[in-house]
């Protein structure tokens, strides 16, 4: 579907400004679908004013659909009989003299035009489903009364009114819970879903006739604490505030619009939603994944004392054999290390193993005793890698750049290079050095090497492959892992 700003930059000359403006009101007009139990569509005006493009659509939640079909995109062109024609000539709000026929509905329809400094910038065309009407009471004249006066700040371009923004999937609507407070603070409506909210909070006493901001200030005394921010008064004039309210029994975010009529303040709206199982499987979650984090940063220094342990032995020890199987397995348990040291530091079930592969070819470059200048290099990049997966493949990595520094350098200097690459869901990693060439007749799958057989079991556990081959045409070695991960 286009958006807004893909019509109006296909077919309006509207400015920047204006553009910005009418964007700030479809973000913020499912409040007045609600409202007034109808559909809307925004039409713009195109650069010849006698035809209209529809910009933006918005069904209401409250009650039932006028439009089956969206609109987005379509046009009126010459027909100065169509409502939309008539307000957006006339700068006044039109409607239809009696119910028309929509696809067999009987709809009305109101055509609000936006004026901005006298100049007409677009058209809110509203399409009420009179079949699905809903029962007059309480609840529907407050609702009808509200969009009325939206209806006249839409007009006057004065909705959306200036102040905090909606955020996405955690402010209130309509049907979530709304308060109807007059100039001097008191509640004269309340719908049940928003009494409910209140009773959440833990209020005991009546709603209707009580002052808003008392009802507030009496909740916060039972907040929790401590307090981590200090938010100012909700019924703020002329500017929409948001806020949550957090007591010992609910959290209840609430949402104040200003009301107006011809520039003059008419109370507030008040819409509220009870967000305390949202918030407390949020606060679920945080304290989960930092329980995560502990875990692995615990794992890690277990595994940083049984290497020092390791490392501790070795040096006890006479025996050359001896000697060089404890560092081998002293190396193995620092790199596992590395890869929960990288998971203790963030959220995710993934780890960007670039970090862990640099700090692995560092630490096996430390301590590998060629006697040679080696330079060590990656060239691509891993990108995230599942935590089981990191795992062995710190432990695979570790292994092939042991093998290439051993046996894959001149007797001068060596160079080892480590090529990661995606391909779809698989991993690729390519490790070459320009070192001395393998044995005549060497077979992968008959060598009695420990790290070797390590790999192979390793990457087998993982449904991948390992190869270790010549380089053609240059002296060397390549060592190719290819493992899912998915």
């Amino acid at each position: 579907m286009l958006s807004l700003t893909d019509v109006v930059a296909q077919h309006c000359a509207l400015s920047d400004d204006d553009t910005g403006w009418l964007v700030g009101l479809t973000d913020q007009w499912d409040m007045l679908a609600d409202l007034s139990f109808s559909d809307l569509i925004l039409w713009v005006p195109d650069v010849d004013d006698n035809v209209f493009w529809a910009a933006a659509q918005c069904r209401p939640t409250t009650g039932p659909t006028a439009l089956e079909d969206d609109v987005v995109g379509e046009e009126i062109a010459y027909d100065p009989e169509h409502l939309v024609t008539e307000a957006y000539l006339s700068r006044e709000i039109a409607m239809t003299s009696g119910i028309k026929l929509h696809a067999g509905i009987p709809v009305d329809v109101h055509a609000v035009p936006v004026l901005r400094e006298g100049r007409c910038i677009g058209i809110v065309e509203l399409h009420t489903n009179r079949m699905g009407v809903r029962a007059p009471g309480a609840l529907e004249d407050t609702y009808l009364e509200v969009a009325g006066l939206l209806l006249a700040m839409v007009h006057r371009a004065e909705f959306p009114v200036v102040g905090h923004a909606p955020v996405p999937f955690s402010s209130p609507r309509v049907g979530d819970g709304a308060f109807r407070v007059s100039e001097d603070g008191t509640v004269t409506f309340a719908s049940p879903n928003a009494v409910s909210a209140f009773r959440r909070l833990g209020w005991a006493g009546d709603v209707l006739g009580e002052n808003f901001t008392g009802m507030l200030t009496a909740l916060m005394a039972s907040r929790r604490e401590p307090v981590e921010e200090v938010t100012g008064p909700l019924l703020g004039a002329r500017r929409a505030r948001e806020t949550e309210v957090e007591t010992r029994a609910g959290i209840v975010r609430l949402r104040s619009m200003p009301l107006c009529v011809h520039d003059a303040p008419h109370g507030w709206l008040v819409l509220c939603r009870d967000t305390t199982d949202l918030r407390t499987r949020e606060r679920q979650l945080v304290t989960k994944d930092a329980t995560i984090r502990e875990i692995h940063h615990r794992v890690k220094n277990n595994l940083q004392t049984v290497a020092a342990l390791l490392r501790l032995q070795t040096r006890r020890t006479s025996s050359a054999e001896a000697i060089g199987a404890l560092s081998d397995a002293q190396k193995r348990v620092s790199a596992i290390a590395v890869v929960h040291e990288i998971l203790s530091q963030g959220f995710d079930a993934s780890v960007r193993f670039d970090d862990v592969a640099d700090r692995l070819m560092a630490m096996v470059r430390d301590v590998a005793n060629t006697g040679v200048a080696v330079a060590m290099e990656r060239r691509g990049s891993f990108g995230l890698v599942p935590a089981d997966v990191a795992t062995h493949l710190s432990l695979v990595l570790t292994e092939v750049l042991q093998n290439a520094l051993e046996h894959g350098v001149r007797e001068s200097a060596g160079h080892v290079v480590v090529q990661p690459r995606r391909s779809g869901e698989m991993l690729v990693v390519d490790v070459t050095n320009d070192g001395l060439p393998l044995p005549d007749g060497f077979d992968l799958a008959s060598s009695h090497s420990l790290g070797l057989s390590i790999v192979t079991a390793l990457v087998k556990d993982l449904s991948g492959t390992f190869e270790l081959s010549a380089l053609p045409d240059t002296a060397g070695t390549l060592a190719r892992i290819t493992l899912p991960l998915s």
